[in-house]
């Protein structure tokens, strides 16, 4: 009777270790998820914290060189806000803040239409203001805006004039406190998120939209390989200031710094360690053979030696959306749900 009580205690434990083995990978996963999304929080923290210092620095004391500051400031806050753009669930749904960030696409042309519309009227310029002026003012695209648009650069009010300068200080603050929001509401979810077994396939899932994304709107569209049969740059993020193709290299940077190495431990305990292993070379691939980051894509898009470039980064990251979105989701048993974020 022992021997029969004995065969049935294996049994039952051959049955249901693997489904132990991959809870506990799950477990894993969402560990070294929330350390990695906690890594670029911070960062966006801290230099949200250098923007909106030297956004004001500079209009107190618009001295030379000054605006270049402001400049190089913008562009490394915003590109810690791509690295973390893949998250769409959690603190950052809270008050709409990731459109806050980043208010994108803009068809209507609403971010110059709000800051004539601010800038024009004489109403003081106030963080409460800006708390109530919606989404299209609130973040990064407004900043780049007033220190990259080229109309607006060559108008009576551009920057450092006063009202111009209320309207950047006062983005740059909101910025900065939506920032340090998040991170402190990210810091309060560690519990719920680690506990949460749904949150690994929200997590796995947030990826994928971010990968489809940047394929289909961040790149196809602006080449003319979806919707209008047309290169234009002016329906990326990111145009006027010329760093298209560097805010979707810091996505790139940021899905296989943050999200990655998740996904590696998850594929690795479902026995697709090889799988495993060819996302991460994909991954390594899209860097590698990366076209200039600094190039706008405008020139990019004009340049043939260059558009065919970009093509390849084009077919590089279709690549790797293919083994994320469509082999490593079957592995892991996740289904592509809607997503908050894809632009619509």
């Amino acid at each position: 009777m022992q021997g029969i009580t004995r065969l049935l205690c294996t049994s039952i434990l051959t049955l249901t270790s693997p489904l132990a083995w991959a809870s506990d990978a799950n477990i894993q996963a969402r560990q070294q998820w929330y350390e990695g999304i906690a890594t670029g929080y911070q960062s966006l923290t801290t230099e949200a914290g250098e923007l909106a210092e030297s956004a004001r620095d500079y209009c107190q004391n618009p001295a030379e060189g000054s605006r270049e500051h402001v400049e190089a400031a913008w562009l490394n806050a915003f590109l810690a806000w791509q690295k973390v753009r893949l998250v769409d669930f959690g603190p950052v749904e809270n008050n709409n803040l990731s459109w806050q960030f980043q208010f994108w696409p803009d068809p209507k042309n609403l971010i110059a239409r709000k800051a004539a519309y601010l800038i024009g009227n004489d109403e003081p310029i106030t963080p409460s203001v800006i708390n109530q002026s919606g989404v299209a003012v609130q973040g990064f695209p407004m900043i780049e805006y007033l220190l990259f648009d080229q109309e607006f650069n060559a108008g009576e009010t551009s920057l450092p004039v006063a009202r111009t300068c209320e309207l950047l200080t006062n983005v740059a603050g909101h910025v900065k406190s939506n920032s340090d929001a998040l991170m402190a509401g990210w810091q309060a979810f560690r519990p719920h998120y680690l506990e949460t077994e749904q949150y690994f396939d929200t997590t796995i899932r947030a990826g994928m939209a971010t990968l489809e994304i940047l394929e289909e709107r961040r790149l196809a569209q602006p080449m003319g390989l979806r919707g209008i049969n047309k290169r234009t740059p002016y329906i990326a993020d990111a145009w006027r200031s010329g760093k298209s193709l560097q805010t979707v290299a810091a996505t790139v940077d940021g899905l296989n710094r943050y999200f990655l190495p998740g996904l590696e431990i998850s594929l690795e305990a479902k026995g697709a360690s090889d799988l495993a292993d060819r996302i991460r070379k994909q991954f390594n691939e899209v860097q590698q053979n990366f076209p200039g980051a600094h190039l706008p894509l405008a020139t990019a898009l004009k340049e043939e030696d260059q558009f065919r470039a970009l093509q390849s980064l084009y077919v590089d990251i279709s690549q790797l959306t293919t083994l994320v979105n469509d082999q490593a989701a079957v592995a892991l048993g996740v289904v592509r749900g809607f997503n908050s974020s894809d632009g619509d």
